[in-house]
C-alpha cells in the first residue's frame, strides 16, 4: 500500500462539495476516450447517481490530493441498469428488489498513480462494506488492465450489455456474488 494514502467514505451530500475534483479527475483518466466520456454526460450521470438511495462514495487520497475514486448504488427494484442487457442470462438474474445488488458505477485511479494498489484498496474499502449478497459493474472488454484486476479480485463475466445512453459502447456484465450466485465459467450457469 502507498504512504499516506486515506480512504474515506462520503455521502451524496458531502460528495456535492468535491463534486469538480472528481469531475476533474474523471476527464483526467479518460481524457482522450471520446465523446461518451465528455464532461457534460459525466456531470449528469453523476447528478443522476447521487440521488440514489443509499449511493455510497470512497475517495482516496495521498497528502490532501484526490487520486483515486469508486462509487456506486444499490439498484432497486424498477431500475434501468439491466436494459440492454445481451441474452441469454441465469433465469432471474436481472430481478432487484433494492437489496440484493449494489452496482459499482466508476472506479478509477489517476494515470500517474496506477499499479501501487490504489484501485483494489477502493474497491475492497467499498464492496467490504456493503449489505448486498452480490456487486455488478460494467467493464470495457477492451480494457485488459481492469478485467485482469476484476477478474483477480474474484469478479465473472455474466452477458454483455449496450446500454442506451448516447453513443454508450458495449459493456462487459461483471459480478462478484457468493459461489451460490457465481456462475460455472465453463457453462456461464450458477
Amino acid at each position: 500500500m502507498i504512504e499516506g494514502l486515506q480512504l474515506r467514505h462520503h455521502n451524496a451530500d458531502e460528495a456535492r462539495g468535491i463534486l469538480d475534483q472528481l469531475v476533474d479527475l474523471y476527464l483526467q483518466v479518460y481524457a482522450g476516450g471520446g465523446e461518451f466520456y465528455s464532461e457534460d454526460r459525466y456531470r449528469r450521470q453523476l447528478d443522476l447517481h447521487m440521488q440514489r438511495t443509499g449511493w455510497e462514495l470512497v475517495t482516496a487520497t495521498v497528502d490532501g490530493a484526490l487520486v483515486g475514486y469508486i462509487y456506486g448504488f444499490p439498484l432497486p427494484p424498477q431500475t434501468r441498469w439491466w436494459e440492454g442487457i445481451h441474452e441469454p442470462v441465469p433465469p432471474g438474474f436481472t430481478e432487484e428488489d433494492g437489496k440484493r445488488t449494489f452496482a459499482l458505477s466508476e472506479l478509477l485511479v489517476h494515470p500517474a498513480r496506477r499499479r501501487q494498489g490504489i484501485a483494489r484498496a477502493l474497491h475492497d474499502e467499498l464492496v467490504g462494506s456493503r449489505a448486498e449478497p452480490r456487486t455488478t459493474l460494467l467493464a470495457r472488454p477492451d480494457n485488459v488492465a481492469a478485467q485482469t484486476a476484476y477478474r483477480s479480485w474474484g469478479w465473472n463475466k455474466i452477458s454483455e450489455l449496450q446500454p442506451s445512453w448516447e453513443n454508450a459502447p458495449v459493456f462487459d456484465v461483471l459480478i462478484l456474488a457468493p459461489a451460490k450466485e457465481a456462475p460455472n465459467p465453463r457453462t456461464g450457469r450458477q
